[in-house]
């Protein structure tokens, strides 16, 4: 548990030394996000956070384990190959097709390391399951980078909780990595919260998205069915999953891409309810971690609490996208 502690400590102080840095660097060279008329911010943004968060994981988790075991190295390094070409997103702008490309060239590197899913079905499913995961729950989490705080606290909280789930099950080099991960997230968030100083890009959100969709993959519950805990990395990134979801059904009914920039997620949808940005941000964070909670019980759960858990949550995700796109259509 100390170890834990010092990676998760070396994270945080490293991401948040370095923020300071990063940001005036990016304003000398230009790494900025300017303002759109689908964007919150009214003034040009540093877009180098996400680097500092590559960092301050990094750093850690070397500095702790020195020779990185394979089942460390090979996330850790998937993760920053889909980090760099976000970040040559963040300064040029890639069609959907190159990151796609990035998040394949990652999973690449980790089926070389024998990180997959692992289900009772013939190998190349398992391999196409594996792609559809990471590289669905790494474009949720950038989809997810929307409002200020929103994406590094989500992410945070789930973090938290594969950290929770691995050191009660003996799994130390996962938690190992979503210490490193959870100390990276709230270092940044002392610079992301609103008012934002600067935001993660690209190379941050898929960095994280990746890095979570690899963690929660690992996570292992030899007490339980698997044909049970298979739902609980559903649950631990239930909100960028949601989220994804109402996107993608709202853009699809309304003919839009769903890959064009909108004002239609989650939070945005709080803001045309009422809500501040600040409320919307922590009501989100707040539902994170109530999955994350569903998905400790889903460790314990029967075949049939667990699937009845299910089929409620997936009831009530589907009445909540009916009512949102009811009560708090889009505007723009």
């Amino acid at each position: 548990m100390r170890t834990l502690l010092a990676i998760f400590l070396i994270a945080l102080a490293v991401t948040a030394v370095s923020i300071p840095w990063l940001r005036r660097l990016a304003i000398a060279w230009g790494f900025v996000d300017a303002p759109a008329q689908r964007k919150l911010h009214a003034a040009p943004m540093p877009l180098l956070g996400g680097v500092g968060m590559v960092a301050g994981a990094s750093v850690a988790l070397l500095a702790l384990a020195g020779n990185l075991p394979r089942t460390v190295a090979g996330p850790l390094l998937a993760a920053l190959v889909v980090a760099l070409v976000g970040l040559v997103d963040d300064r040029v702008g890639l069609p959907p097709w190159a990151k796609l490309a990035g998040q394949f060239a990652g999973f690449l590197i980790l089926a070389y390391f024998g990180v997959r899913v692992r289900l009772p079905l013939p190998e190349l499913l398992n391999y196409a399951l594996t792609f559809f995961w990471l590289a669905g729950i790494s474009n949720a989490v950038n989809f997810l980078d929307n409002m200020d705080g929103l994406s590094a606290g989500v992410s945070g909280v789930a973090a938290a909780f594969i950290l929770l789930l691995a050191a009660l099950h003996n799994q130390f080099l996962v938690a190992a990595l979503a210490a490193a991960v959870l100390g990276a997230c709230l270092g940044f968030l002392r610079y992301n919260f609103k008012p934002a100083q600067i935001f993660m890009g690209d190379a941050g959100s898929l960095f994280l998205g990746f890095l979570l969709a690899v963690l929660a993959l690992q996570l292992r519950f030899p007490q339980n069915s698997n044909f049970v805990t298979w739902m609980v990395p559903l649950y631990i990134l239930g909100l960028p999953i949601f989220d994804t979801t109402l996107v993608v059904v709202s853009r699809l009914r309304r003919g839009v891409s769903p890959a064009t920039a909108g004002k239609d997620h989650v939070s945005h949808r709080l803001a045309a309810l009422g809500f501040t940005q600040r409320e919307a941000v922590l009501i989100l964070y707040l539902l994170g971690g109530a999955s994350g909670m569903a998905a400790i019980f889903i460790t314990q759960a029967s075949v049939l609490e667990g699937y009845l858990l299910g089929a409620v949550t997936a009831v009530l995700a589907l009445y909540a996208i009916w009512w949102l796109e009811r009560r708090a259509p889009v505007t723009a």
